[in-house]
């Protein structure tokens, strides 16, 4: 049965804004493989006309997704950056974006090479510094796009800071909440707008579906995200959406899972000596480490470190010889991941704008799955050994 809105977050995992299926019993939500529905009339239906303006397994998600991150509204599309698409078209030419300097390279894509063809501005900047970032904006600026922990470099941002500082200034706020998910941290709560979710991460899990969700507590966003969700028809199909809401059912599993193995993997990295630096906000070492204690119920899965021998070859020696960690892009599944972000993730971000916020050819960044922990981490120290022979 639905969870009640104050159940703990495990509960709202498999409860959340579900209901057995009202016409079967069904525990899990069917799939409802359809295009169209029958009406008794014309413009007389059962709340459902046409599939891209609504289905019912794709309701029981957005009410899910909803719960979990203590919104009223979810909105479902067919990929993070379409939804992240949707969010950015209810601005108009001439308004100005300020986003992090630090964020993924798709959303940076998205931001310069393609909207800014419509008359959209972007502006980036280190958001880490609140009184700093007061100082860039300007009367065109009408959305604070945020990334905490940022990707790949982990750097942490106050969002409650930064949600008050745009609240006086009548500026909009989104987090995108894809490297934490709703199990670690919340931002609704903090004061944001809008949070976004690249789905295909931690919420799905399992590396087999693609999609992106907005979820808000403003009717009014709400109302102009689900137009567009309609009239451009981005969105996602019913069976990943039912794809989605299985994996969402161990989310707080899977995730406190691959904490606990990021937290060993990090200790080893700090003591292997062809590592320069470990970038990952559960250290005490890291600059805003009280932030994310602060504002996160642990520090995730994902890891970045870059090596003394600063050059790809050097980074790709490492990832050409981990076993359990696949050299693959995208992240939060069940399984490792490795990757090179400044030929991968991140390739269409200038060189010197990647560098300039420490992103170096060597970096390597980890999405820390939940297989066994030791044999990760035996993983990573034989392909470290093995790149020290090779050098």
């Amino acid at each position: 049965m639905k969870a009640a809105p104050d159940a703990n977050f495990a509960t709202q995992c498999i409860h959340g804004g579900l209901e057995p299926d009202p016409q079967t019993g069904s525990v899990m939500t069917p799939i409802y493989q359809t295009s169209t529905y029958a009406q008794s009339a014309p413009g007389e239906h059962k709340g459902y006309e046409y599939a891209r303006t609504g289905n019912p397994t794709r309701t029981a998600l957005q009410n899910n997704l909803a719960a979990l991150e203590k919104g009223k509204f979810g909105i479902c599309f067919s990929s993070g950056l379409s939804a992240m698409d949707a969010i950015l078209r209810t601005l108009r030419p001439g308004d100005e974006v300020l986003a992090s300097d630090d964020l993924y390279g798709g959303s940076y894509r998205l931001l310069t090479a393609v909207l800014g063809n419509f008359g959209l501005k972007s502006r980036f900047v280190d958001m880490r510094d609140t009184d700093q970032l007061a100082g860039h904006i300007t009367e065109a600026t009408k959305l604070l796009w945020i990334e905490t922990p940022t990707n790949p470099m982990l750097n942490i941002v106050d969002i409650q800071a930064l949600t008050d500082l745009a609240r006086d200034r009548g500026i909009l706020t989104c987090v995108d909440n894809t490297f934490a998910s709703p199990y670690l941290q919340q931002p609704l709560e903090l004061g944001a707008d809008m949070v976004l979710h690249s789905a295909t991460k931690y919420l799905g899990g399992h590396s087999d579906v693609v999609m992106g969700a907005v979820i808000t507590r403003n009717e009014e966003l709400a109302k102009k995200l689900y137009y567009l969700q309609n009239a451009v028809g981005a969105v996602p199909g019913p069976q990943d959406c039912f794809l989605v809401l299985r994996g969402i059912k161990t989310l707080h599993l899977r995730v406190q899972r691959a904490c606990e193995n990021a937290r060993h993997i990090v200790e080893v990295l700090r003591q292997n000596d062809l590592v320069a630096n470990v970038y990952y906000p559960g250290l005490a070492s890291h600059p805003r480490h009280e932030i994310a204690a602060k504002q996160m119920r642990d520090f995730g899965g994902m890891v970045s470190f870059d090596l003394k021998e600063d050059t790809q070859e050097a980074a790709t020696q490492v990832m050409q010889n981990t076993h359990y960690f696949t050299l693959a892009e995208s992240l939060g599944g069940v399984e490792s991941l490795i990757g090179h972000p400044a030929s991968m993730t991140h390739a269409s971000i200038p060189r010197e704008q990647r560098l300039s916020v420490g992103l170096t050819d060597s970096l390597i960044r980890l999405s820390v799955g939940v297989e066994d922990g030791e044999d990760l981490v035996k993983d990573l120290e034989g392909a470290l050994t093995k790149a020290m022979a090779l050098a």
